[in-house]
């Protein structure tokens, strides 16, 4: 087993070692750590585009699979994914070679977080675009941050950065860190102002029910300085339940008249939104956004109520929503055929998937909908939110559903059944059609759309690259 004395950083690291550099997280890691002047190796067994190409191009060594000869040149440091199992053949090579190593977070807290100010975002949604939206902010105003985030930001065309301002952005993940710790990775930092989100029973493979969730987030309020700051929404029982009696100083956002941070009017005028945003009962100012959706708006105000925090200006902060660029995969419009849109996001969540298809008949709302959806993460591949999903369709016109890809990775008895789905949804009264795979999908809508379709593809994975391939065949 691996040895928990050498859980640790050294004090003199020259050449690092990633296993698992694949992921959104580790591969930002890799590029912190070669920007910052290390040699950075790393392997994972799925190596492919987009992160291959990125990695390449900043000059980390990629090995493809996981083998002990990897680790040959013994690096003075292993960062250990949390895909990896003990069982990891370099996982075995590191306890054999003593050599140490650490979680992503570790590496995270001790090479890009030190000596700065950490602002910390974390939820069960809403996360990856909250963070992209403040690291903007934050950027446009002059005060050079770094930031780690789970998504591509086109501002940057990438999801890390590393500035060389006092502040740092991070996106606070509550899965588990990794196989040697398996607590929530967002209890490694300590943040001077923090934003939550939402909380939702997510994650069945780590968590085992709704208290469980809870009492994670929990301890991460728990864990905030009486003098930092945590930002929190107002209309989740969830939060407002845990938030009731913090020690931190804390401040509400959202709609409701006692919150110090409100939406006020809004307007819809396709492609923009403009909103208006109160602080203490004060207009402080009207702004724009190209980003659709009632949750972005919220997203915004968050990320607007931290940067007030940290002193931009109102000016500063409509300037730079008028320059965001959203997030790679949110409502990311991908192409358009024939006057048929193919649009791209992460939804994976009965929520998300409910917001996303809200957002975008609020800005398509004369055109047809035809939602496509793959269940694919840990969670919507089992039968938790089976009932869930049959509800959360509706502004959709059509709905295509494929049978998940890695079901076999599932207890048969807790599986989730794309049929079943398709069932529910048909009796709703819903134009609704199962598939088993993605070359079906392909063929019907290249068959049944027409000019004006929304197609919206929804899937936390690549999908089978989908989007270019029915692009292509349209």
């Amino acid at each position: 087993m691996i040895q928990p004395q050498n859980n640790r950083i050294p004090k003199k690291v020259k050449t690092v070692h990633l296993i698992a550099v694949c992921g959104t997280a580790m591969g930002a890691l890799a590029c912190m750590l070669k920007d910052m002047g290390y040699q950075v190796t790393g392997s994972d067994n799925n190596i492919y585009p987009p992160m291959s190409r990125f990695l390449d191009e900043k000059g980390v060594i990629i090995m493809a699979g996981f083998d002990g000869a990897h680790l040959a040149h013994r690096p003075d440091l292993v960062v250990v994914g949390n895909a990896v199992s003990r069982e990891n053949a370099e996982v075995v090579a590191t306890e054999e070679l003593a050599l140490c190593y650490c979680s992503m977070p570790q590496a995270v807290n001790h090479f890009a977080a030190a000596g700065k100010r950490q602002v910390l975002v974390a939820g069960t949604h809403g996360k990856t675009t909250t963070s992209a939206i403040l690291a903007w902010i934050l950027f446009s105003a002059g005060r050079e941050p770094s930031f780690i985030i789970g998504g591509i930001l086109p501002n940057f065309m990438s999801n890390y950065r590393t500035g060389r301002g006092d502040c740092i952005v991070i996106e606070a993940d509550e899965y588990d860190t990794a196989f040697f710790d398996k607590g929530p990775k967002f209890l490694h930092y300590t943040p001077e102002a923090a934003i939550l989100t939402s909380i939702e029973f997510d994650h069945a493979d780590i968590y085992r029910d709704l208290d469980h969730v809870r009492d994670a987030f929990g301890r991460f309020i728990a864990k905030i300085r009486p003098d930092s700051l945590l930002v929190s929404v107002d209309d989740d029982p969830n939060v407002t339940g845990l938030t009731a009696s913090v020690a931190c100083k804390q401040l509400s956002y959202g709609a409701k008249t006692d919150s110090p941070w409100q939406l006020g009017q809004t307007l819809i005028r396709p492609p923009v939104t403009h909103f208006q945003v109160v602080k203490n009962g004060q207009e402080y100012g009207t702004f724009r956004t190209r980003m659709i959706g009632a949750h972005n708006l919220k997203n915004i105000l968050a990320a607007i109520a931290v940067a007030d925090h940290l002193g931009v200006t109102p000016k500063e902060i409509a300037g730079a929503l008028d320059s965001f660029s959203g997030v790679r995969r949110r409502q990311e419009i991908r192409g358009e055929k024939r006057g048929v849109i193919v649009m791209d996001d992460f939804a994976h969540h009965p929520t998300a998937v409910k917001e996303t298809l809200r957002a975008v008949r609020s800005h398509f709302s004369k055109n047809r909908i035809v939602a496509v959806f793959e269940p694919r993460t840990n969670s919507s591949m089992r039968r938790v939110f089976q009932q869930d999903y049959a509800t959360v369709f509706d502004p959709a016109d059509r709905i295509c559903v494929r049978k998940p890809s890695m079901l076999q990775k599932v207890p048969e008895a807790e599986r989730f059944s794309s049929e079943r789905l398709v069932a529910d949804l048909k009796q709703r009264g819903k134009d609704a059609t199962h598939f088993e795979d993605t070359e079906a999908i392909i063929d019907d809508l290249a068959r049944a759309s027409v000019g004006g379709d929304v197609i919206l593809i929804m899937s936390n994975g690549g999908f089978d690259n989908i989007h270019e391939r029915l692009l292509e065949t349209l």
